[in-house]
C-alpha cells in the first residue's frame, strides 16, 4: 500500500472510532439530561450527535477521495476532504444557531416565570466529568495524528473532540452553579448552554475558513515552500529557483515551480534537469502527486549578485 493508501486507512480508523465514541457519548448525554433536567446536557448531547454525523461523512469524503484520477478528474477527487469538511462545518453553525436560540428562549422563560425550575441531578455532573476527559484526549490524539498525516477532515474531528471537552466544561459548570445555588441559580443551566453554542459556532468558523481556503486553492505553509524549493536548488543543473506555488488536494499536494538552468543548455539538457526536479520532488517527502516544472534560462544579469 502506497503512502497515500496508509494515510487515508488511518484516517478512516481514527473517523470511525469517533463514530462509535460520539455515538455512546450522545446517547449517554441526552438520556442523561432527560431524566437528570440538563437542558446544558442535552445541548452538549446533541452537538456529540452531531459529531457522529459529521465523522462518518468525513470518512465517507476520505473514501471517495482514493479514487484515483480518471478522464473527468485528471487532478483525482481530492478535494471531496475539504468539500465534507466545508459542509461538517455549516452543519454545526447551524446547529450552534438553533441550540442558542433555545437556550434564550429558556433564559426568557425563566426570568418571566416565578417558578425557577428544577435544579439538575447531580449524577448529571459525572457524565460530564467523564467526558471532558476522554474527548480532551480523544482531541489531544487525533490532533497529532492530523498533522503527521496532513488531513483537513482529521483536524476539523479533533476540533469536534475539543468542542465537545468545552460545551461539557461549560454545562458541568453551569450544573454546579445550580446545584449549590438552588433555585435562584436554575438559569444557570441555560446560560452555560448559551455558553456552549457560543464555543460550537466559535469552532464551526475556524473550520469553515480552513476548509474554504483549501478548497480555493490556498498556497501551502511557508516551511513546506521552502522545503521544496531548497530541495529543488541542490538539484544538479539547477541554477536557482524562486517562484513556487503548491496547493493541496486532499491528502496530497500539487505543484508548479520555475527553475533556472545555465543560458547555454540544450533543449535535452534543459528536459532532463527538470524530469530530475520532478523526480526528486516525488520521492521526496512532500506527499506531491504531480509536479509541472518550467524551466528558464539563467541569464548573465541573472547571475550578478547584487550591488554589481
Amino acid at each position: 500500500m502506497d503512502s497515500v493508501g496508509r494515510r487515508a486507512k488511518e484516517s478512516r480508523k481514527l473517523l470511525l472510532a469517533g463514530v462509535l465514541i460520539n455515538l455512546v457519548l450522545a446517547l449517554t448525554k441526552v438520556a442523561g439530561g432527560l431524566f437528570g433536567h440538563s437542558n446544558a446536557l442535552i445541548a452538549d448531547g446533541i452537538e456529540s450527535s452531531l459529531d457522529v454525523m459529521s465523522s462518518a461523512m468525513m470518512w465517507g469524503a476520505i473514501k471517495y477521495a482514493e479514487r484515483p484520477p480518471d478522464t473527468d478528474h485528471p487532478y483525482g477527487h481530492g478535494k471531496m476532504e475539504s468539500l465534507a469538511a466545508v459542509a461538517g462545518s455549516l452543519l454545526l453553525l447551524m446547529a450552534g444557531a438553533a441550540l442558542g436560540a433555545h437556550s434564550i428562549r429558556q433564559i426568557l422563560t425563566l426570568q418571566q416565570s416565578s417558578d425557577l425550575g428544577m435544579a439538575p441531578a447531580g449524577f448529571t455532573l459525572i457524565v460530564l466529568f467523564a467526558t471532558i476527559i476522554l474527548k480532551e484526549g480523544l482531541f489531544r490524539w487525533v490532533s497529532l495524528r492530523s498533522e503527521a498525516i496532513e488531513s483537513r477532515a482529521l483536524q476539523a474531528d479533533a476540533l469536534h473532540h475539543r468542542s465537545d471537552a468545552l460545551t461539557s466544561l461549560a454545562a458541568a459548570v453551569g450544573i454546579s452553579a445550580a446545584l449549590i445555588g438552588g433555585p435562584g441559580w436554575a438559569q444557570a443551566d441555560a446560560w452555560a448552554a448559551l455558553f456552549s453554542c457560543a464555543v460550537i459556532i466559535f469552532n464551526g468558523v475556524g473550520m469553515l475558513r480552513a476548509s474554504m481556503s483549501e478548497v480555493l486553492d490556498a498556497q501551502a505553509a511557508p516551511e513546506v515552500v521552502t522545503e521544496i524549493l531548497t530541495a529543488v536548488r541542490a538539484v544538479p543543473g539547477v541554477t536557482s529557483a524562486e517562484k513556487c506555488r503548491v496547493r493541496k488536494s486532499g491528502l496530497m499536494r500539487f505543484a508548479d515551480i520555475h527553475v533556472r538552468v545555465a543560458g547555454d543548455c540544450t533543449v535535452r539538457e534543459g528536459h532532463d534537469i527538470a524530469h530530475l526536479v520532478k523526480d526528486t520532488l516525488l520521492e521526496g517527502d512532500f506527499h506531491l502527486a504531480d509536479v509541472v516544472v518550467h524551466i528558464e534560462p539563467e541569464t548573465h544579469e541573472d547571475a550578478m549578485p547584487p550591488g554589481i
